[in-house]
């Protein structure tokens, strides 16, 4: 019997670790212990994803909350040791790039514990991103990196990572997605909105690099008050970004919007049927990056950068960056033109029993 331990801690998390897990309740040689670390925590960020999801409750949760990245990723660790000590599990298993990922990593490596990590070796090359800094800290100490593209394998072959360690098997996110259109199609959220379909612009926000610098954050609203005087806008606020748009003063002039309709965070589903049938998607999330394409709705990526490039040479998804023109240049420029992309490979709703496959053959 193999043991695994699973960690989530993040919406992000949530997401990917659902496929993995049900990958494995299908074989009856895994034994998988699910840990939440609490990173994210209010119902609409953490327990309705469990719901939507038909995710199994943690078996433990180390509730360690919100702070500095310093903060939370010490308490993971301190929180996370103990269980790692009293479940002796073979291995150690993360996705993702939140602080959660890097700090259980960590733990089990200095435990002796084998690392798995999924969504390996993605790269923005911008090491003043947290999420970057978690990416290539869990990468280095991972024995086995699961990979969504080919740029993942590539890049951990060119930081001298062994071959043999690192495996392209798809996208974890996709296969949550695959698995519940149907269930999101079902959603009333369009007709609690008012909105039909391929009428309006779905926003989200949510990077520290955004949002905590006043200037870039005035930029991004600026562009927004230009696109809501053409369609109407959906914009689930994130509360870091709800927190800064207080804080910077920015928050009244968003309200005051006619044509912008703010809304608390979303649970999966809902979220879903809405990015499934907006006329474009503008956003700094990775992971919206990737169901877009899927999808084949327009995104428009709010970052100078992404890690995820196979969503522009094959997907739906163009950078625009962070000033105000360029967004708008963006935004008239999708528009114009129909999308043109097409599924990754691999990208088929399969990742997790791939992974799963490998790792009773290998561990």
């Amino acid at each position: 019997m193999l043991k695994l331990v699973h960690i989530a801690g993040a919406r992000p998390n949530f997401v990917k670790i659902a496929s993995l897990l049900k990958a494995c309740q299908q074989e009856s040689g895994i034994e998988s212990v699910l840990v939440h670390t609490g990173q994210h925590y209010s119902h609409s960020m953490s327990q309705s994803f469990f719901e939507e999801l038909d995710i199994p409750q943690p078996d433990i949760n180390l509730e360690v909350g919100s702070g500095s990245h310093a903060y939370q990723t010490a308490e993971i660790m301190k929180r996370l040791e103990p269980v790692l000590l009293e479940q002796k599990p073979d291995a150690v298993l993360v996705v993702g790039d939140v602080n959660s990922t890097a700090a259980s990593v960590l733990v089990a490596a200095k435990l002796g514990i084998r690392t798995i990590h999924v969504e390996a070796g993605l790269r923005s090359f911008d090491r003043t991103m947290p999420e970057e800094i978690n990416r290539i800290v869990t990468d280095s100490i991972s024995d086995l990196l699961f990979v969504t593209e080919p740029s993942g394998a590539e890049n951990l072959r060119r930081e001298g990572v062994a071959d043999a360690k690192v495996f392209f098997v798809g996208n974890v996110m996709i296969d949550t997605l695959e698995r519940n259109k149907e269930k999101a199609a079902a959603s009333d959220i369009l007709r609690t909105l008012n909105l039909k379909p391929q009428t309006y612009a779905l926003v989200t926000l949510h990077r520290p690099h955004n949002v905590d610098q006043a200037d870039i954050l005035q930029n991004i609203v600026d562009a927004l008050a230009q696109i809501q005087t053409d369609m109407k806008i959906i914009f689930p606020i994130h509360p870091r970004t709800k927190k800064s748009l207080a804080d910077h003063g920015i928050c009244q002039q968003l309200e005051a919007l006619p044509n912008m309709n703010l809304l608390e965070p979303l649970g999966y589903l809902d979220f879903l049927k809405l990015m499934s049938h907006a006329r474009i998607v503008l956003t700094d999330s990775g992971g919206i990056q990737e169901e877009t394409t899927i999808l084949g709705v327009p995104c428009l990526t709010l970052r100078d950068n992404t890690e995820r490039p196979i969503t522009i040479s094959q997907g739906t998804n163009r950078l625009v960056g962070l000033q105000t023109t360029d967004i708008l240049t963006g935004y008239q420029e999708a528009l114009s033109m129909s999308p043109d992309g097409r599924r990754p490979d691999l990208w088929d709703g399969k990742a997790a029993e791939r992974i799963v496959k490998i790792l009773l053959e290998v561990l």
